[in-house]
């Protein structure tokens, strides 16, 4: 009985030994386990750290494939966005000229006519003139070689010289001078030398729609409530050609040539005031751009360094901008008053002030530059 016991207690013992074992054994890797958690956040951590990153670089680095895969459908569709805009704009353009402009002769008094005629022709010129030339114009690249370049950084997804307002352009995959931003409607970047010629171009582009929309107004009413005629006795006439006992239809009540004129400028005048709204609204936004001297990069990049220059008490002033009305005269390229009509109100490819790699004080600015900054 007592050898029993004996055995007893002996294997409880061993039992209870390995239990202790097990259990320090599992605390050791536990341990080790979070030893080697702690160890590789530190390494990661000090790999990754920059003292400049924040939660904006996370979310960049994180939405970098969905920005490559937009970079390259902008690219390859860039043609297509471009023969997009020759088509529309060429379709109203035909229908301006077989519907509207003979209707026109007909009915406007001879005063009218002139004016539908100068005007229209005008306008058409220009818009042709600046977009082609935004398209076929480069925007400028600093030069490979730094010895031509004195206080320049270097880009660092192309290690070449980067002058001042000059950014690098992941679809073009080239610094541009001056870059604005990369339009895919011109399949080419806006910058420094061409950026007047897109700005000109959606000008006048919405100048044109507008002047569209407000002279087809009348038209587009008529037009309209033909359309809906047209529906009704269609309508009609299928009804009474269902109660009919033979298969004999009636004739239209609209020949062919009718239906496609309303269609055309029910077709003309909503495309114009959809683009009059689009294209307003950002020929509005590039022309407060320019008001302050800015691109639309520059923007993003001057109002976070104002909010952090404004948290130690101090003012951000633009080193580009010399004033509203300078900044409007720089930017067309109007030195003298008979500039106004021969570089802004008529087709003119003179080049802007300066080659974009420095940024000296233009001879039609008077009043000095304010400083970076200002206590």
């Amino acid at each position: 009985m007592r050898s029993r016991q004996r055995t007893f207690a002996a294997v409880m013992r061993l039992l209870l030994k390995c239990l202790r074992l097990g259990r320090r054994r599992r605390f050791k890797l536990v341990r080790q386990a979070e030893q080697l958690w702690h160890y590789g956040h530190l390494c990661l951590r000090s790999l990754l750290y920059n003292s400049f990153t924040n939660g904006d670089v996370v979310l960049d680095s994180l939405f970098e494939p969905i920005y490559w895969l937009v970079d390259h459908v902008t690219r390859w569709f860039g043609v297509v966005f471009v023969a997009l805009v020759i088509g529309l704009t060429s379709s109203v353009v035909a229908i301006v000229y077989i519907c509207l402009l003979p209707l026109i002769l007909q009915t406007y008094t001879p005063a009218w006519i002139c004016w539908h005629l100068a005007y229209g022709h005008w306008n058409l010129i220009m818009i042709v003139f600046h977009y082609y030339m935004a398209i076929t114009t480069s925007p400028g690249h600093p030069p490979q070689a730094k010895d031509d370049l004195t206080g320049v950084s270097i880009c660092r997804k192309c290690i070449a010289p980067k002058p001042a307002r000059t950014h690098h352009c992941s679809i073009c995959n080239r610094c541009v001078l001056k870059m604005d931003h990369h339009c895919p409607w011109l399949n080419n970047c806006v910058g420094h030398y061409n950026h007047r010629y897109f700005f000109s171009f959606c000008l006048f582009m919405t100048m044109g729609c507008i002047y569209c929309s407000i002279s087809g107004w009348e038209m587009f009413r008529d037009a309209y409530a033909a359309i809906e005629r047209m529906k009704l006795l269609e309508k009609e006439r299928l009804q009474v050609a269902a109660n009919q006992t033979y298969y004999q239809t009636p004739p239209p009540t609209f020949s062919f040539r009718q239906r496609a004129f309303h269609k055309s400028v029910v077709y003309l005048w909503v495309l114009c005031s959809s683009v009059a709204l689009a294209l307003g609204a950002l020929t509005l936004w590039h022309a407060a751009l320019i008001t302050r001297g800015e691109t639309s990069i520059e923007r993003h990049i001057n109002k976070k360094e104002r909010q952090r220059l404004q948290k130690k008490g101090k003012v951000f002033r633009n080193p580009y901008s010399y004033g509203s009305w300078d900044n409007w005269k720089v930017f067309l390229g109007v030195d003298v008053p008979r500039h106004w009509l021969t570089r802004v109100l008529l087709p003119s490819p003179h080049l802007p002030r300066g080659t974009g790699l420095s940024w000296d004080l233009p001879p039609c600015v008077m009043e000095p530059r304010v400083p970076l900054l200002a206590i």
